[in-house]
């Protein structure tokens, strides 16, 4: 018999919102342990709010919605806001009731840059690192790192000399510029937008592009991010940053290996990781010079002899699923704040982000 398509309205309606997501949703696994890294977190949210004044959003609540976001790749807080409004699964995982009145978007982004500012997004990330059921699925041993382009929230007509003596160029607002044959670089011009991010391209025959670099640090036991953030484009800003995350990892002096391309095939970086105890698994830089020679590596045979070198080479591939996920899924291929400490909260956010949605599979495989 055909069905009517008549809406049924009625007085009442008394909604479960536990009993409507069922009982193997994904998500049920991700608020679990979103939650357990979100009560470690306490005293870093009593730091950044006072005891006194109009209550605001809860940060536990702010920071679902943030993960939500990434989830889903929604781009916008106005649309955040609106998924909020009818979408029961949504409601559930942030902690909302179906009653609950949705947040106006611009109250929820006043919040939202108190949480960017005050350190959290890394904090959160290793605060679900630290779960006991997802530590036990992290190498202590192996490690891959790259780096990524993550272009500004500025145009390239932004880019203007520092002492303004261009400013007065094209009409309008948004007037036409023409830079054909106009000398410009990081020394000598700045955006106007943001100032921080910096003209920078990451190979020949690229464009060159207002941006900044996201780096990440992976164990390649399962693929997880353990480390990562922002820095400004430069030439070394991969392998300083770099540096910095293997140190910010390490405890004690026991000997690691860290997986890298072809970028980071420079002596003074391998000589570096060698006086940490790390070993360079790092792909040889062999191209031809303009004279034919082969370029000198700083990876000698002490350590591609060996078959971890080639299982590393294989595994830190992988890291490139990370930054694909973000770029894509999460919208960080052109990210829309501005500012680099803003940028590299979002950025590291992201990364818990793609750690969260790989952990429903990874706990319930067999050990």
């Amino acid at each position: 018999m055909r069905g009517s398509d008549e809406r049924a309205g009625s007085l009442f309606s008394y909604i479960d919102l536990e009993a409507r997501v069922r009982g193997d949703h994904p998500l049920r696994t991700i608020r679990r342990i979103a939650n357990a890294a979100l009560s470690d977190l306490s005293w870093a949210f009593a730091a950044l709010y006072t005891d006194f004044g109009r209550p605001s959003i809860a940060p536990e609540k702010l920071l679902r919605a943030m993960l939500l976001q990434a989830f889903y790749g929604i781009r916008s807080e106005r649309q955040l806001m609106e998924r909020l409004e009818f979408d029961l699964l949504f409601r559930w995982f942030v902690g909302l009731g179906v009653d609950d009145p949705v947040w106006d978007h611009s109250t929820f982004s006043k919040n939202r840059d108190r949480l960017l500012e005050g350190e959290i997004a890394a904090k959160f990330l290793l605060a679900v690192l630290a779960q006991p059921q997802v530590k036990r699925l992290l190498s202590s041993d192996h490690f891959s790192v790259d780096g990524t382009l993550i272009e500004a929230w500025a145009s390239t007509k932004s880019f203007r000399r520092k002492d303004g003596s261009d400013d007065g160029q094209g009409p309008g607002r948004n007037g036409e510029r023409n830079f054909h044959k106009e000398k410009r670089s990081n020394e000598t011009h700045q955006s106007t937008t943001d100032p921080q991010a910096r003209l920078y391209k990451k190979g020949d025959g690229q464009p060159a592009k207002l941006c900044y670099i996201g780096h990440a640090l992976m164990e390649n036991r399962h693929g997880l991010a353990v480390g990562g953030g922002i820095s400004q484009a430069t030439g070394t800003a991969e392998r300083e940053t770099a540096l910095a995350l293997i140190d910010g990892r390490r405890r004690g002096r026991r000997r690691i290996t860290l997986g890298a391309d072809k970028a980071y095939d420079v002596e003074r970086f391998v000589h570096d990781l060698r006086d940490r105890s790390v070993t360079p698994h790092i792909a040889v830089d062999g191209h031809l010079s303009k004279t034919g020679t082969p370029r000198k590596t700083a990876v000698d045979g002490r350590t591609t002899r060996h078959i971890g070198y080639d299982i590393s080479q294989h595994c830190r591939k992988r890291i490139e699923e990370i930054f694909g996920w973000i770029k894509s899924s999460a919208g960080l291929a052109k990210v829309k704040l501005r500012g680099r400490d803003r940028v590299d909260a979002a950025f590291t956010l992201a990364l818990a982000a793609y750690n969260l949605i790989r952990l429903p599979k990874l706990l319930a495989a067999p050990a």
